[in-house]
C-alpha cells in the first residue's frame, strides 16, 4: 500500500493529487506545522532523517523530493502513459521538455520564491524600533534589485511557455503540469500575483477545476500558500 505522510500546506498536496489522477490506492499519515514556527514536526524524522514533506512509502520503499516521487510513481504506475510521455527513445521533444519542467520547478522557480518568502518573513519579524527601518531598507533593495526582479524573469518565461501549447510539457496535461502548479501558485500567492501573466492564471484555473485535484483537496484538507509556509 502506497502511503502519503502529508504535511498540510505543503508540497505533498502535488502526490495526493498525482495519485488521484491515477486512481492509484493509497493512504495518508497527517501532519501539522508547528503554529510558531511553521516547521514540521520532528515525528516526520521518524520516517526520513530531513524530516521534511513530502515523504511517501510504497511497501520498503521510503522516497522523497516531489519531483522524485511523481518520476517514480509516473514511471511504476503510469502503464498507460496517461500522465507522462513513453521512455523511449529518451530523446524525444515531448520526453526532453518533460523532464525540463519536471526539475525546474523546484531548481529554477521555486528560489526565487522563496527567498520572497524569507524576505516576507524578516520585514514582519520583531526586531527593535532603532533596527526597523535599516532592514527594511535591506529587504527593499533585495526585492527591488534582484528578488523582484526574478520572480520576473521566470513568470514571463511560464507564461511564454503556455503561450506555446497550453501546457508545460506540450499540447497534453501531464504530471509536469502537477509539479509547476506548486511554483505558480506560490507565486500567486508571494510573488506579487499573477495580473500580467493571463496564461499562468488560466492555467491555475484549468488545474484547479481538475475532478483529481478537488479530491485531493479533499483528502488532503485546505491547500492555502499566502504568506505560509513552503
Amino acid at each position: 500500500m502506497i502511503t502519503v505522510h502529508h504535511l498540510n500546506n505543503s508540497r505533498s498536496q502535488r502526490v495526493l493529487w498525482l495519485l488521484e489522477e491515477l486512481a492509484l490506492p493509497y493512504q495518508i499519515v497527517r501532519y501539522e506545522r508547528d503554529p510558531a514556527t511553521l516547521l514540521a514536526p520532528p515525528a516526520l524524522r521518524a520516517i526520513h532523517p530531513l524530516g521534511k514533506s513530502p515523504v511517501l512509502t510504497d511497501g520498503e520503499h521510503v522516497l522523497a523530493e516531489s519531483g522524485a516521487i511523481l518520476d517514480y510513481l509516473t514511471e511504476r504506475y503510469d502503464t498507460e502513459r496517461v500522465l507522462s510521455p513513453t521512455p523511449r527513445p529518451v530523446d524525444s521533444p515531448e520526453r526532453l521538455r518533460f523532464r525540463y519542467w519536471m526539475h525546474y520547478a523546484e531548481g529554477s522557480a521555486m528560489p526565487p520564491l522563496l527567498m520572497t518568502l524569507v524576505f516576507q518573513r524578516l520585514r514582519q519579524a520583531p526586531m527593535p524600533f532603532f533596527a526597523r527601518p535599516i532592514a527594511h531598507r535591506i529587504v527593499d533593495k533585495a526585492m527591488s534589485r534582484f528578488i523582484g526582479p526574478q520572480v520576473k524573469l521566470h513568470l514571463d518565461w511560464m507564461e511564454s511557455q503556455l503561450a506555446q501549447e497550453g501546457w508545460f510539457a506540450g499540447e497534453r496535461f501531464t504530471a509536469a503540469d502537477i509539479q509547476m502548479s506548486f511554483p505558480v501558485q506560490a507565486a500567486a500567492a508571494r510573488g506579487g500575483g499573477l495580473g500580467a501573466y493571463p496564461k499562468l492564471r488560466d492555467f491555475i484555473a484549468r488545474v484547479e477545476a481538475r475532478p483529481a485535484y478537488q479530491a485531493a483537496l479533499q483528502q488532503g484538507g485546505p491547500f492555502a500558500l499566502a504568506g505560509g509556509p513552503a
